[in-house]
């Protein structure tokens, strides 16, 4: 990986790759860039989030510099320091995003740059580029446009009948549609004509996304407040990144973006043209997971499911009682993930905990997908992880749902290209923590076994031993290798 960076730095010639999620977690590729970027006697841009900026600042970067000896000027900030700084300069990627996107010249071009968790990249984009309308922005317009006070406010008021007419859902957001889209079309009609350019900043960005064929506009509710924030975003993000890899070499590094190491789908998915790419693999024996995938459980989408899971479940918690450690059970459908942590709060007491960070030595942690992503990394290796189901995105998330349908009028397949990726990316990372001890993953979702997608769930939870029944030694077998540890 560090000849490949190197290379890239020489050649100008763009790279992607994948460290693997284990690799990834641990930050153990950090190295494989630094020690080229130290090296390169010009200048260099590292991206990266800004929690890994300050570790690479006060520990790994020193370090490096003093075993290596370079003296190379490192700064970091959000913006180049001057023309003659030929250093490595450190930067988020909200600074870089923004910069690039929005066409700011804060950083000069053709500096080889290299980004960092590059997996979250499309997440950053739609950050820079989604606009939102908030409660307060409507007050700011109202004093904007003072002659249209009173037809501002009507619209308004119109607008929240029309947005808190849409069903609760766990999402607490809803698509905007037709009757809502005239309600805000009339809204600029009814400005003075020459009034674009006295438009508050928000509003007149929001009026390109409103007038694009190609955006999304939703609104996020708060039923408790009686509020809504408007949001406008691009479908796609590929069409505004093309421009930006043209305007200097890049390095991207994830973890595990795509099952193939080409990564056709993900780079399409960013505007990412022909590059380099290389893919590593967790160690087939060092990072291995054991694998539960029971063959009786009914489809998730079935009444019987939830049934079958729970008795499921208690056995393997009863199984791991006297082996020390985390259990987590992950459950993305809302209702169901509440009612599993009622049950077995009132089978386990206080062991039992519903997305909560404090847990005891012997806990039992119930959560999301996304809770479980965010603060995975501070917990402790959990020696059972259950999953109840696949995470593919739900199409009752009016985004998804806006996604699949721009991908279906362009007669594309939908779930191979965008839905599947996202759910084989989110498990990847999900099972991060139990490689560290090689524990167990149980998952519960029969369609890994059933559907023609389920060789490639398999295949991105390589490398693992697969087991169809309950064995009270696997937990045995880890007490004891915990205590000859």
């Amino acid at each position: 990986m560090a000849r490949l960076v190197a290379r890239a730095l020489r050649l100008g010639r763009s790279a992607l790759i994948q460290t693997s999620v284990p690799c990834h977690y641990q930050g153990r590729h950090h190295l494989s860039y630094l020690v080229p970027l130290l090296m390169w006697p010009g200048p260099a841009i590292l991206v990266a989030p800004t929690s890994l900026l300050q570790r690479l600042l006060r520990v790994e970067i020193p370090r490096l510099q003093e075993w290596m000896g370079t003296p190379k000027a490192i700064r970091y900030g959000n913006s180049w320091p001057n023309a003659n700084f030929d250093g490595l300069f450190l930067t988020s990627p909200d600074c870089w995003l923004q910069d690039r996107l929005q066409g700011q010249l804060k950083f000069p071009t053709g500096i080889p740059t290299i980004l960092d968790r590059v997996d979250d990249l499309e997440v950053w984009v739609r950050q820079q580029l989604n606009v939102c309308i908030q409660p307060a922005d409507w007050e700011e317009l109202m004093l904007a446009f003072p002659h249209q006070l009173e037809t501002i406010r009507d619209i308004r008021v119109k607008l929240i009948k029309a947005v808190f007419e849409h069903p609760q859902n766990p999402y607490e957001c809803c698509s905007i549609e037709d009757s809502a889209l005239k309600i805000l079309q009339h809204l600029y009609e009814s400005l003075p004509i020459d009034s674009f350019l006295a438009l508050p900043d928000t509003w007149r960005m929001f009026a390109e996304c409103f007038d694009s064929s190609q955006s999304l506009i939703w609104a996020e509710i708060s039923r408790c407040q009686g509020q809504f924030s408007l949001f406008g975003g691009p479908v796609a993000v590929a069409d505004a990144l093309r421009s930006v890899w043209q305007q200097q070499p890049v390095v991207l590094i994830g973890a595990a973006v795509e099952l193939e190491a080409s990564a056709p789908i993900y780079r399409a998915s960013i505007g990412l043209g022909d590059v380099t790419t290389l893919k590593f693999s967790p160690d087939r024996y060092s990072e291995l997971i054991h694998l539960y995938c029971p063959e009786g459980i009914p489809l998730p989408n079935t009444s019987q499911f939830q049934k079958s899971l729970l008795p499921e479940v208690r056995s393997l918690i009863a199984m791991s009682a006297e082996a020390k450690g985390l259990t987590v059970l992950l459950v993305g459908d809302m209702p169901l993930k509440t009612q599993v942590g009622s049950v077995l709060a009132g089978e386990f007491g206080s062991r039992v905990q519903v997305e909560k960070t404090c847990l005891d030595d012997n806990g039992i942690l119930v959560t999301g997908w996304e809770f479980w992503r965010q603060h995975q990394a501070v917990m402790p290796a959990p020696i059972l992880l259950a999953i109840a189901t696949l995470p593919i995105p739900s199409l009752e998330h009016p985004l998804v749902a806006g996604r699949v349908a721009d991908y279906k009028r362009q007669r594309l397949d939908w779930f191979r290209l965008y839905l599947l990726p996202v759910a084989l990316r989110e498990l990847q990372w999900a099972i991060a923590p139990v490689r560290d001890c090689q524990g167990i993953v149980a998952l519960f979702d029969r369609r890994v076994l059933h559907r023609s997608y389920g060789q490639q769930v398999l295949a991105a939870l390589e490398p693992l031993a697969r087991i169809n029944y309950l064995d009270a030694s696997w937990f045995a077998n880890r007490d004891i290798e915990r205590s000859l540890s």
